[in-house]
């Protein structure tokens, strides 16, 4: 009997660069009737362009599939799912969706364009925000995730990234969004490492994920835009400080009720949390006091 070695795999050759973009020159076609003119960023899966739309007449921004994960049937199904979420839901403060196209060589989302900064980029190059400016931020971003939870869906990726300074702040990137029927079987890790509720850090830990999640991720956007920092930082091999109970100190600048709230939607324990009406009621007593402050500064 003849005795055969087994074959040696061949470990997959990473994408190079090249691989990995779509090198539009400005013009070039995405799909008939929208062409590419700027790239704008993008991330692991996805990257985003500035294109221009002949039917509607006007830009808009293509989030398409990374080149070579164009075969790739997870990557394929989670822009499936998102394009299901953005053409479910519809407010004012979320990103609105024209449309996918998510057969061909060029999968990918139309999305509204949206003319500002992201919280992040305000944040690292001027420092934290007033709290004044703070009330109506979170008043507009809990309307969202009020919103959400009311159609039984779940965001649980909120973070100063994801928020677009415009004249009305807007909350974009549904990529992660579960319905809560979806989120309450999630058992791994889904979101945005910093940003992510202690019960999306560790779900057997808790019960199940529920809006409470999208609460704390106001909790820790709201923290950092007081703050200029991550409410929970990371030490050394350490993934999620969070984890850690500890209470994370709050600038004394900002009147008491609205740190409270803040640390609040920080707790632990997502029963101990306030529910997004609560949420919204502590923020409208702050509101008047807002809008004085910022008349007096202007």
């Amino acid at each position: 009997m003849i005795e055969t070695q087994p074959r040696a795999t061949v470990p997959a050759r990473p994408p190079t660069t090249q691989e990995r973009t779509w090198r539009f020159a400005p013009g070039d076609e995405i799909v008939p009737g929208r062409s590419a003119l700027t790239l704008l960023g993008g991330g692991e899966r996805y990257e985003a362009w500035l294109a221009w739309d002949d039917r509607l007449h006007g830009t808009i921004v293509a989030k398409l599939v990374r080149p070579h994960l164009v075969d790739d049937g997870k990557v394929r199904a989670a822009i499936e799912a998102e394009a299901t979420a953005l053409a479910r839901l519809q407010h004012p403060v979320i990103v609105r969706s024209f449309g996918a196209q998510l057969e061909g060589p060029r999968p990918h989302l139309a999305l509204e364009h949206l003319d500002g900064p992201r919280l992040s980029t305000l944040l690292r190059r001027f420092g934290p925000l007033a709290a004044e400016q703070i009330v109506p931020l979170a008043r507009s971003l809990a309307s969202a995730l009020a919103y959400l939870a009311g159609e039984g869906w779940l965001h649980l990726d909120v973070k100063p990234r994801n928020i677009v300074m415009t004249g009305v702040p807007r909350l974009i990137d549904l990529s992660v969004a579960r319905t809560l029927e979806a989120a309450s079987r999630i058992s791994g890790h889904v979101g945005t490492d910093a940003y992510m509720a202690p019960e999306q850090c560790d779900p057997a830990r808790f019960d199940q994920i529920g809006p409470g999640a999208d609460v704390w991720g106001l909790g820790a956007t709201l923290f950092e835009a007081l703050a200029g920092r991550q409410a929970f930082p990371r030490g050394p091999d350490e993934r999620f400080p969070q984890l850690r109970h500890e209470r994370p100190a709050v600038p004394p600048k900002a009147p008491p009720a609205l740190t409270g709230l803040v640390l609040a939607c920080l707790a632990d324990d997502p029963t101990a949390r306030p529910s997004l009406d609560e949420v919204d009621a502590v923020l409208e007593g702050l509101d008047e006091w807002s809008q004085r402050t910022l008349r007096r500064v202007r």
